[in-house]
């Protein structure tokens, strides 16, 4: 699988890289940052609980 992050689009909420921390860091004015675009099976539910609780929509899983 593969993550999307859509850099405009997010506006620092946090939630990502406080649900996966190896995944998403932040940057210094606190918006997301991709650590890997690829999901591997055991991070898997650590993207899909940052998809789905981005307030922005600005997460995306797609297959590869």
């Amino acid at each position: 699988m593969k993550l999307i992050l859509d850099t405009e689009a997010c506006t620092g909420h946090g939630r990502c890289y406080s649900l996966a921390a190896s995944l998403f860091d932040s940057d210094e004015q606190g918006h997301s940052v991709l650590l890997a675009s690829s999901v591997d099976e055991g991070s898997l539910s650590e993207a899909r609980a940052a998809v789905v609780n981005c307030p922005e929509g600005a997460i995306s899983l797609v297959d590869d």
